[in-house]
């Protein structure tokens, strides 16, 4: 398999380029959509809609993980997602992840057909690790301080990025010593997850430092709250927000970028990656200025 592609449990997901990540929350409480895409007719028929809007891999959660939600057993959270993951297994030849830190989750999840583990919590949860290494599928570890129910309380840290890539970098390690290779994991700094706006600012500022990791970025920021403290907006008013962040992150570097409005997020991070690796090109540039 030739460099950036991933095997997702029977179907590959080409890094080669920035992807979209369609998010589909079958959850009654997830802070932007929740009860919006519930049962898997619903759920089937909003993936579709992402894929044939450029989605390259659709995320199903079904624990919400936004500030201050509790958590939900391994059997609810199981009940939600697997007839959702079943059913887009069946109709779209595309990747699925898991939004899960739960072992038992991630095991019936991916016998359903996902091909990706998205871990808030990076494997840290009793028998994760192992579980994940046994299943085969890519993992994603995200940076979280605390739990989602109280991580925004007292968010403190003295050098949040040389923090937050430290965690990374021991839970790298930690992967690697457990079976996972280097080749099946990706990285979330965890935009949102116990940081405040100043700390959420940064890690996008210096994004790129993550970079030195030589994993593939996931970029989280779609209708985030420091969108509300920045605009002003409600969650349904940050699209335009979302859009410039996720730009932004492209051009920092990421890799795969999850959003809620796959369109919109699809056609600029194209926009964005055509600049990128455009700039420079002796090709290009002696094609001559279009006046």
């Amino acid at each position: 398999m030739r460099p950036g592609l991933l095997h997702c449990n029977a179907v590959t997901l080409d890094l080669s380029r920035p992807q979209v990540m369609g998010i589909l929350n079958v959850t009654p409480d997830s802070f932007s959509d929740g009860g919006v895409f519930l049962g898997a007719s619903r759920a089937l028929e909003h993936a579709r809609r992402m894929v044939s809007e450029g989605a390259a891999i659709i995320d199903v959660g079904g624990e919400s993980t936004r500030p201050g939600a509790g958590p939900v057993s391994a059997g609810e959270e199981i009940e939600r997602v697997v007839p959702v993951i079943e059913a887009i297994h069946a109709a779209l030849d595309v990747p699925i992840s898991i939004d899960t830190s739960k072992p038992e989750v991630m095991e019936a999840a991916v016998n359903a057909g996902a091909g990706m583990i998205n871990d808030v919590r990076a494997l840290r949860l009793e028998g994760a690790m192992e579980t994940a290494s046994r299943l085969g599928v890519p993992v994603c570890l995200m940076h979280m301080q605390g739990e989602p129910a109280n991580m925004q309380q007292n968010a403190t840290y003295e050098r949040v990025v040389e923090e937050v890539l430290d965690f990374l970098t021991a839970r790298v390690a930690a992967c690697e010593a457990a079976g996972i290779p280097r080749g099946r994991l990706l990285i979330d700094p965890g935009f949102g997850f116990g940081k405040t706006l100043a700390h959420n600012l940064l890690l996008l500022h210096e994004l790129d430092r993550f970079l030195a990791l030589g994993l593939p970025v996931l970029a989280g920021l779609s209708r985030k709250s420091m969108l509300g403290a920045i605009l002003g907006a409600p969650v349904d008013e940050r699209l335009s927000g979302s859009i410039a962040l996720a730009t932004l992150a492209v051009w920092q570097g990421a890799r795969v970028v999850r959003a809620h409005d796959v369109k919109a997020t699809v056609d600029a991070v194209r926009t964005c990656w055509a600049v990128r690796t455009t700039a420079g090109n002796d090709d290009f540039l002696s094609l001559g200025r279009v006046s």
